[in-house]
Protein backbone atom coordinates (compact mmCIF):
# COMPACT_ATOMS: atom_id res chain seq x y z
CA UNK A 1 0.00 0.00 0.00
CA UNK A 2 1.50 3.49 -0.95
CA UNK A 3 2.10 6.15 1.68
CA UNK A 4 0.82 9.61 1.13
CA UNK A 5 3.47 12.54 1.58
CA UNK A 6 1.86 15.66 1.79
CA UNK A 7 2.80 19.48 1.44
CA UNK A 8 3.52 20.26 5.78
CA UNK A 9 2.37 23.38 7.48
CA UNK A 10 5.82 24.74 8.26
CA UNK A 11 5.00 28.09 10.17
CA UNK A 12 1.99 29.35 11.81
CA UNK A 13 1.12 31.37 9.21
CA UNK A 14 2.03 29.39 6.30
CA UNK A 15 -1.06 28.62 4.21
CA UNK A 16 0.57 26.90 0.82
CA UNK A 17 4.32 25.82 0.04
CA UNK A 18 6.13 25.91 -3.19
CA UNK A 19 9.05 22.51 -3.82
CA UNK A 20 12.27 24.59 -5.28
CA UNK A 21 13.90 21.33 -5.62
CA UNK A 22 13.68 17.71 -4.61
CA UNK A 23 16.52 15.84 -3.08
CA UNK A 24 14.82 12.31 -4.51
CA UNK A 25 13.61 11.16 -7.43
CA UNK A 26 11.58 8.21 -8.31
CA UNK A 27 12.81 5.03 -7.57
CA UNK A 28 15.09 6.18 -4.40
CA UNK A 29 14.82 4.72 -1.15
CA UNK A 30 14.61 6.87 1.78
CA UNK A 31 14.12 6.38 5.76
CA UNK A 32 12.29 8.15 8.85
CA UNK A 33 13.63 11.91 9.25
CA UNK A 34 15.52 12.06 5.27
CA UNK A 35 15.00 15.43 3.63
CA UNK A 36 13.56 15.18 0.84
CA UNK A 37 12.78 18.40 -0.56
CA UNK A 38 13.46 22.10 0.07
CA UNK A 39 10.36 24.19 0.59
CA UNK A 40 9.14 27.85 -0.09
CA UNK A 41 7.02 29.03 2.98
CA UNK A 42 5.55 32.53 3.38
CA UNK A 43 8.55 33.25 5.49
CA UNK A 44 11.69 31.38 4.48
CA UNK A 45 12.68 28.12 2.35
CA UNK A 46 12.76 24.90 4.54
CA UNK A 47 13.35 21.37 4.98
CA UNK A 48 10.82 18.71 4.20
CA UNK A 49 11.62 15.32 5.86
CA UNK A 50 10.10 12.24 4.95
CA UNK A 51 8.24 10.08 8.53
CA UNK A 52 8.35 7.24 7.09
CA UNK A 53 10.85 4.26 5.21
CA UNK A 54 10.32 3.10 1.93
CA UNK A 55 11.03 4.19 -1.90
CA UNK A 56 9.43 7.00 -3.78
CA UNK A 57 6.90 6.14 -6.05
CA UNK A 58 5.98 9.02 -7.52
CA UNK A 59 6.83 12.75 -7.38
CA UNK A 60 3.06 14.75 -7.72
CA UNK A 61 3.70 18.08 -7.51
CA UNK A 62 6.86 19.96 -9.72
CA UNK A 63 9.15 22.31 -8.30
CA UNK A 64 8.10 25.84 -8.49
CA UNK A 65 4.52 25.03 -7.96
CA UNK A 66 2.39 26.52 -5.25
CA UNK A 67 0.40 24.25 -3.44
CA UNK A 68 -1.81 24.37 -0.58
CA UNK A 69 -0.96 22.29 2.95
CA UNK A 70 -2.61 19.09 2.91
CA UNK A 71 -1.81 18.82 -1.48
CA UNK A 72 -0.29 14.96 -1.87
CA UNK A 73 3.31 16.58 -2.82
CA UNK A 74 4.52 12.26 -3.52
CA UNK A 75 3.99 8.71 -3.08
CA UNK A 76 6.25 6.05 -1.37
CA UNK A 77 6.03 2.52 -1.47
CA UNK A 78 6.48 0.65 1.73
CA UNK A 79 9.59 -1.80 1.73
CA UNK A 80 8.88 -4.93 -0.02
CA UNK A 81 6.06 -3.25 -2.14
CA UNK A 82 6.99 -2.61 -5.95
CA UNK A 83 7.60 1.01 -5.99
CA UNK A 84 6.36 0.97 -9.68
CA UNK A 85 3.49 -0.58 -9.10
CA UNK A 86 2.24 1.52 -6.16
CA UNK A 87 -0.89 3.01 -7.16
CA UNK A 88 -0.71 6.57 -7.66
CA UNK A 89 -3.90 9.23 -6.62
CA UNK A 90 -5.81 10.10 -8.89
CA UNK A 91 -6.62 13.96 -9.64
CA UNK A 92 -9.19 15.36 -7.60
CA UNK A 93 -10.56 17.85 -10.41
CA UNK A 94 -13.78 17.87 -12.60
CA UNK A 95 -11.51 18.96 -15.56
CA UNK A 96 -8.05 17.98 -15.28
CA UNK A 97 -5.43 19.68 -17.94
CA UNK A 98 -3.34 16.87 -19.44
CA UNK A 99 -0.51 16.85 -18.86
CA UNK A 100 2.85 15.10 -20.34
CA UNK A 101 3.53 11.62 -20.13
CA UNK A 102 6.92 11.91 -18.05
CA UNK A 103 4.77 14.28 -15.70
CA UNK A 104 2.94 12.22 -12.62
CA UNK A 105 -0.62 13.81 -12.13
CA UNK A 106 -0.89 16.53 -9.26
CA UNK A 107 -3.83 16.25 -6.28
CA UNK A 108 -4.40 19.81 -5.09
CA UNK A 109 -6.79 17.97 -1.74
CA UNK A 110 -5.60 16.22 1.44
CA UNK A 111 -5.83 12.68 1.69
CA UNK A 112 -8.45 10.89 3.52
CA UNK A 113 -5.98 9.18 5.36
CA UNK A 114 -4.19 11.94 6.88
CA UNK A 115 -7.45 13.66 8.51
CA UNK A 116 -9.36 11.90 11.39
CA UNK A 117 -12.71 13.18 12.78
CA UNK A 118 -11.66 16.95 10.61
CA UNK A 119 -8.81 17.44 12.78
CA UNK A 120 -6.28 14.80 13.94
CA UNK A 121 -4.11 13.97 11.06
CA UNK A 122 -2.68 10.53 10.79
CA UNK A 123 0.03 8.96 8.20
CA UNK A 124 -1.48 5.68 6.36
CA UNK A 125 1.83 4.15 8.62
CA UNK A 126 0.84 5.26 11.59
CA UNK A 127 -2.83 4.04 11.13
CA UNK A 128 -2.14 0.78 10.10
CA UNK A 129 0.18 0.29 13.32
CA UNK A 130 -2.13 1.51 15.86
CA UNK A 131 -5.17 -0.53 14.31
CA UNK A 132 -2.45 -3.43 14.79
CA UNK A 133 -1.19 -3.07 18.26
CA UNK A 134 -4.59 -1.46 19.32
CA UNK A 135 -3.30 2.01 20.24
CA UNK A 136 -5.96 4.68 20.58
CA UNK A 137 -4.99 7.53 18.11
CA UNK A 138 -7.38 9.88 20.02
CA UNK A 139 -4.48 9.56 22.97
CA UNK A 140 -1.47 10.43 20.63
CA UNK A 141 -0.15 14.02 20.28
CA UNK A 142 1.60 13.81 16.93
CA UNK A 143 5.35 15.18 16.27
CA UNK A 144 4.91 15.19 12.81
CA UNK A 145 4.40 18.57 10.78
CA UNK A 146 1.33 20.26 11.84
CA UNK A 147 0.87 17.98 14.79
CA UNK A 148 0.43 14.89 11.96
CA UNK A 149 0.52 11.50 13.70
CA UNK A 150 3.98 9.39 12.51
CA UNK A 151 5.04 6.14 12.65
CA UNK A 152 7.76 7.11 15.98
CA UNK A 153 4.31 8.36 17.63
CA UNK A 154 2.29 5.13 17.44
CA UNK A 155 5.52 3.04 17.95
CA UNK A 156 5.87 4.86 21.52
CA UNK A 157 2.34 4.50 22.24
CA UNK A 158 2.10 0.95 21.93
CA UNK A 159 5.09 0.40 23.97
CA UNK A 160 3.73 1.72 26.52
CA UNK A 161 0.56 0.40 26.39
CA UNK A 162 2.39 -2.95 26.48
CA UNK A 163 4.09 -1.84 29.76
CA UNK A 164 0.65 -1.19 30.96
CA UNK A 165 -0.95 -4.43 29.99
CA UNK A 166 1.40 -6.41 31.88
CA UNK A 167 0.49 -4.64 35.35
CA UNK A 168 -3.16 -4.69 34.78
CA UNK A 169 -4.88 -7.81 35.44
CA UNK A 170 -6.01 -9.74 32.33
CA UNK A 171 -10.24 -9.41 33.37
CA UNK A 172 -9.69 -5.49 33.88
CA UNK A 173 -8.27 -5.05 30.32
CA UNK A 174 -10.97 -3.43 27.71
CA UNK A 175 -9.76 -2.59 23.89
CA UNK A 176 -10.20 0.73 22.77
CA UNK A 177 -13.05 1.91 20.74
CA UNK A 178 -12.84 1.61 17.24
CA UNK A 179 -11.64 5.01 15.31
CA UNK A 180 -14.22 6.22 13.02
CA UNK A 181 -12.28 7.58 10.00
CA UNK A 182 -14.20 10.63 8.07
CA UNK A 183 -13.37 10.78 4.46
CA UNK A 184 -12.28 14.68 3.11
CA UNK A 185 -13.97 16.84 1.42
CA UNK A 186 -12.47 18.32 -1.90
CA UNK A 187 -11.21 21.80 -1.86
CA UNK A 188 -13.08 24.44 -3.84
CA UNK A 189 -11.16 26.20 -5.99
CA UNK A 190 -11.05 29.87 -5.20
CA UNK A 191 -11.33 32.50 -8.31
CA UNK A 192 -8.31 34.88 -9.14
CA UNK A 193 -8.90 38.02 -7.93
CA UNK A 194 -8.90 40.87 -9.64
CA UNK A 195 -7.40 44.57 -7.81
CA UNK A 196 -8.31 47.63 -9.54
CA UNK A 197 -7.78 48.30 -13.18
CA UNK A 198 -6.58 45.43 -15.99
CA UNK A 199 -2.65 46.15 -16.22
CA UNK A 200 -1.99 46.66 -19.78
CA UNK A 201 1.48 44.63 -20.82
CA UNK A 202 3.69 45.26 -23.75
CA UNK A 203 4.90 42.69 -25.80
CA UNK A 204 8.42 43.76 -24.75
CA UNK A 205 7.47 43.35 -20.74
CA UNK A 206 7.96 40.22 -18.86
CA UNK A 207 5.31 38.56 -16.65
CA UNK A 208 7.05 36.42 -13.81
CA UNK A 209 4.69 35.45 -11.04
CA UNK A 210 5.68 36.46 -7.32
CA UNK A 211 6.58 33.38 -4.72
CA UNK A 212 5.14 32.48 -1.79
CA UNK A 213 7.17 34.56 0.49
CA UNK A 214 7.01 37.44 -1.93
CA UNK A 215 3.24 37.74 -1.44
CA UNK A 216 3.22 37.27 2.16
CA UNK A 217 6.12 40.14 2.38
CA UNK A 218 3.38 42.19 0.13
CA UNK A 219 0.74 41.52 2.54
CA UNK A 220 2.25 42.26 5.99
CA UNK A 221 3.79 45.25 4.65
CA UNK A 222 0.12 46.62 3.31
CA UNK A 223 -1.25 45.63 6.78
CA UNK A 224 1.39 47.24 8.86
CA UNK A 225 0.96 50.98 6.72
CA UNK A 226 -2.75 50.89 7.30
CA UNK A 227 -3.51 49.27 10.38
CA UNK A 228 -0.21 50.93 12.20
CA UNK A 229 -0.06 54.60 12.57
CA UNK A 230 3.99 55.21 11.42
CA UNK A 231 5.65 58.22 12.62
CA UNK A 232 9.42 58.81 12.36
CA UNK A 233 12.30 60.45 14.23
CA UNK A 234 15.73 60.92 12.86
CA UNK A 235 19.17 61.42 14.21
CA UNK A 236 22.63 62.42 12.92
CA UNK A 237 24.83 60.26 14.95
CA UNK A 238 28.51 60.82 15.12
CA UNK A 239 30.55 57.46 14.34
CA UNK A 240 34.32 58.75 14.65
CA UNK A 241 34.93 56.70 18.35
CA UNK A 242 32.88 53.76 17.11
CA UNK A 243 34.64 53.54 13.63
CA UNK A 244 38.04 53.81 15.54
CA UNK A 245 37.00 50.99 18.09
CA UNK A 246 36.06 48.67 15.35
CA UNK A 247 39.41 48.96 13.81
CA UNK A 248 41.31 48.37 17.12
CA UNK A 249 39.12 45.31 17.98
CA UNK A 250 39.34 43.58 13.98
CA UNK A 251 43.12 44.15 14.70
CA UNK A 252 43.06 42.05 18.03
CA UNK A 253 41.00 39.96 17.24
CA UNK A 254 42.05 39.09 13.57
CA UNK A 255 44.52 36.23 14.75
CA UNK A 256 41.15 34.34 16.19
CA UNK A 257 39.41 34.80 12.95
CA UNK A 258 37.11 37.48 14.27
CA UNK A 259 35.71 40.82 12.24
CA UNK A 260 33.01 42.81 13.68
CA UNK A 261 31.22 44.73 11.49
CA UNK A 262 29.79 48.15 11.90
CA UNK A 263 26.58 46.45 12.34
CA UNK A 264 27.67 44.35 14.96
CA UNK A 265 28.12 47.32 16.87
CA UNK A 266 25.02 49.04 16.03
CA UNK A 267 23.33 45.81 17.18
CA UNK A 268 24.57 45.68 20.50
CA UNK A 269 24.15 49.38 20.93
CA UNK A 270 20.61 49.18 20.35
CA UNK A 271 19.94 46.15 22.54
CA UNK A 272 21.78 48.31 25.42
CA UNK A 273 19.69 51.39 24.62
CA UNK A 274 16.59 49.16 24.61
CA UNK A 275 17.13 47.99 28.47
CA UNK A 276 17.92 51.53 29.49
CA UNK A 277 14.91 52.22 27.72
CA UNK A 278 12.08 49.69 28.48
CA UNK A 279 9.18 51.60 27.01
CA UNK A 280 10.80 50.98 23.20
CA UNK A 281 10.62 46.85 24.09
CA UNK A 282 6.68 47.10 23.72
CA UNK A 283 4.01 45.82 21.31
CA UNK A 284 0.18 46.78 20.83
CA UNK A 285 -2.52 43.76 21.99
CA UNK A 286 -5.39 45.49 21.26
CA UNK A 287 -6.45 46.55 24.54
CA UNK A 288 -3.19 46.29 26.71
CA UNK A 289 0.45 47.28 25.85
CA UNK A 290 2.94 44.27 26.44
CA UNK A 291 6.36 45.44 27.79
CA UNK A 292 8.67 42.37 26.84
CA UNK A 293 11.44 41.46 29.32
CA UNK A 294 13.66 40.15 26.96
CA UNK A 295 15.59 42.45 24.06
CA UNK A 296 15.61 40.79 20.84
CA UNK A 297 16.30 42.30 17.64
CA UNK A 298 15.40 41.21 14.48
CA UNK A 299 18.11 42.15 11.63
CA UNK A 300 16.89 42.17 8.32
CA UNK A 301 18.57 40.32 5.47
CA UNK A 302 17.77 40.47 2.44
CA UNK A 303 17.98 37.28 -0.42
CA UNK A 304 20.15 36.72 -3.54
CA UNK A 305 18.03 37.11 -6.73
CA UNK A 306 18.78 33.68 -7.57
CA UNK A 307 16.89 32.61 -4.53
CA UNK A 308 13.75 34.75 -5.59
CA UNK A 309 14.73 37.71 -3.45
CA UNK A 310 13.07 38.38 -0.88
CA UNK A 311 13.75 39.97 3.10
CA UNK A 312 13.61 37.59 5.86
CA UNK A 313 14.23 39.03 9.51
CA UNK A 314 16.45 36.30 12.07
CA UNK A 315 16.45 37.15 15.77
CA UNK A 316 19.34 38.13 17.73
CA UNK A 317 17.89 36.86 21.40
CA UNK A 318 19.25 38.47 24.47
CA UNK A 319 20.75 41.54 22.27
CA UNK A 320 21.04 43.49 25.27
CA UNK A 321 23.42 40.69 27.25
CA UNK A 322 25.45 39.07 24.23
CA UNK A 323 29.05 39.97 23.59
CA UNK A 324 30.36 41.53 20.60
CA UNK A 325 31.71 38.25 19.50
CA UNK A 326 28.81 36.42 19.93
CA UNK A 327 26.19 38.81 18.17
CA UNK A 328 28.47 38.74 15.00
CA UNK A 329 29.08 35.37 14.86
CA UNK A 330 24.97 34.54 15.68
CA UNK A 331 24.69 37.23 12.88
CA UNK A 332 26.77 36.03 10.10
CA UNK A 333 25.31 32.39 10.99
CA UNK A 334 22.09 33.71 10.31
CA UNK A 335 22.67 35.31 7.16
CA UNK A 336 24.78 32.54 6.04
CA UNK A 337 21.53 29.91 6.79
CA UNK A 338 19.49 32.40 5.04
CA UNK A 339 20.73 32.73 1.91
CA UNK A 340 21.34 29.08 1.44
CA UNK A 341 19.51 26.64 3.57
CA UNK A 342 16.93 28.73 4.50
CA UNK A 343 16.21 30.05 7.88
CA UNK A 344 13.52 27.83 10.43
CA UNK A 345 10.49 29.56 12.33
CA UNK A 346 12.16 29.52 15.41
CA UNK A 347 15.08 31.89 14.01
CA UNK A 348 12.82 34.13 12.73
CA UNK A 349 10.19 34.24 15.94
CA UNK A 350 10.29 36.42 19.27
CA UNK A 351 11.68 39.86 17.89
CA UNK A 352 10.94 43.08 19.73
CA UNK A 353 12.86 45.83 17.80
CA UNK A 354 14.19 45.62 13.98
CA UNK A 355 17.18 47.17 12.50
CA UNK A 356 17.22 47.42 8.64
CA UNK A 357 20.77 48.53 7.41
CA UNK A 358 20.96 49.56 4.22
CA UNK A 359 24.19 51.17 4.67
CA UNK A 360 26.45 48.60 3.11
CA UNK A 361 24.79 49.29 -0.49
CA UNK A 362 25.66 52.73 -0.12
CA UNK A 363 22.40 54.85 0.80
CA UNK A 364 22.81 57.95 3.16
CA UNK A 365 19.40 57.74 5.07
CA UNK A 366 15.96 56.35 4.42
CA UNK A 367 12.97 55.37 6.46
CA UNK A 368 11.60 51.54 7.08
CA UNK A 369 8.12 50.15 7.57
CA UNK A 370 7.17 48.88 11.00
CA UNK A 371 7.75 44.38 11.21
CA UNK A 372 4.51 43.53 13.58
CA UNK A 373 4.66 43.28 16.37
CA UNK A 374 7.34 45.80 17.19
CA UNK A 375 6.32 49.33 17.77
CA UNK A 376 9.55 50.22 15.81
CA UNK A 377 12.25 49.61 13.39
CA UNK A 378 15.65 51.60 13.23
CA UNK A 379 16.70 52.25 9.48
CA UNK A 380 20.33 53.50 9.42
CA UNK A 381 22.58 54.29 6.60
CA UNK A 382 26.23 54.65 5.65
CA UNK A 383 28.84 55.89 7.74
CA UNK A 384 30.47 58.80 5.52
CA UNK A 385 33.27 60.38 6.12
CA UNK A 386 33.12 64.40 5.66
CA UNK A 387 33.44 67.53 6.68
CA UNK A 388 32.07 67.80 10.14
CA UNK A 389 32.41 70.78 13.42
CA UNK A 390 34.38 69.05 16.34
CA UNK A 391 34.60 71.19 19.18
CA UNK A 392 33.92 74.73 17.00
CA UNK A 393 36.51 73.54 14.17
CA UNK A 394 35.78 72.50 10.91
CA UNK A 395 37.45 68.66 10.58
CA UNK A 396 36.93 65.54 8.97
CA UNK A 397 34.93 62.68 10.56
CA UNK A 398 32.50 60.21 10.48
CA UNK A 399 28.69 60.66 10.47
CA UNK A 400 25.78 58.04 9.99
CA UNK A 401 22.26 58.75 9.73
CA UNK A 402 19.39 57.04 11.81
CA UNK A 403 15.92 56.97 11.35
CA UNK A 404 13.51 55.51 13.95
CA UNK A 405 9.89 54.45 12.59
CA UNK A 406 7.67 54.30 15.29
CA UNK A 407 3.88 52.83 16.66
CA UNK A 408 2.09 56.18 17.73
CA UNK A 409 -0.34 53.96 19.87
CA UNK A 410 2.95 52.31 21.75
CA UNK A 411 6.14 55.03 21.59
CA UNK A 412 5.24 58.32 22.31
CA UNK A 413 7.44 61.46 20.75
CA UNK A 414 9.47 61.99 23.67
CA UNK A 415 9.82 58.28 24.61
CA UNK A 416 11.42 57.94 20.43
CA UNK A 417 13.60 61.04 21.21
CA UNK A 418 15.04 59.91 24.72
CA UNK A 419 15.72 56.45 23.23
CA UNK A 420 17.66 58.34 20.10
CA UNK A 421 19.83 60.15 22.93
CA UNK A 422 20.67 56.79 24.52
CA UNK A 423 21.69 55.63 21.21
CA UNK A 424 23.39 58.65 20.19
CA UNK A 425 25.41 58.38 23.47
CA UNK A 426 26.68 54.83 23.46
CA UNK A 427 27.52 54.93 19.56
CA UNK A 428 29.59 58.40 20.39
CA UNK A 429 31.23 56.94 23.59
CA UNK A 430 31.24 52.81 22.76
CA UNK A 431 33.21 51.98 25.70
CA UNK A 432 29.78 51.45 27.57
CA UNK A 433 28.41 48.40 24.81
CA UNK A 434 31.87 46.32 25.95
CA UNK A 435 30.50 45.78 29.09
Amino acid sequence: MSIEITMPRLSDTMEKGTIIKWHVAAGDEVSAGDVIADVETDKATMEMQSFDDGHVASINVQEGVAVDIGTVVATLAEDGEDATAAPIPAAESNTPAPAPATSPPIRSAESSSDRRGGHQRVTPVARRLAETHGVDLQTIEGSGPGGRIVKRDVLTAASATAEVKAAVPPAARTEPPPVEVMPAAPLAVPATPVHGAALAVASNDRREPVSGMRQTIARRLVESKQDIPHYQVSMVLAMDALMALRRQLNEELADQGVKLSVNDLIVRACGVAMHRNPLMNASWDGDAIVYHGDVNIGVAVALPEERGGGLVVPVIRGADTKSLRAISAETRAHAEKARTRGLSPEDMEGATFTISNLGMFGVDAFTAIINPPNSAILAVGASIQKPVVRDGELAVGWEMNATLSNDHRVVDGATAARYLATLKELIEHPAAILV
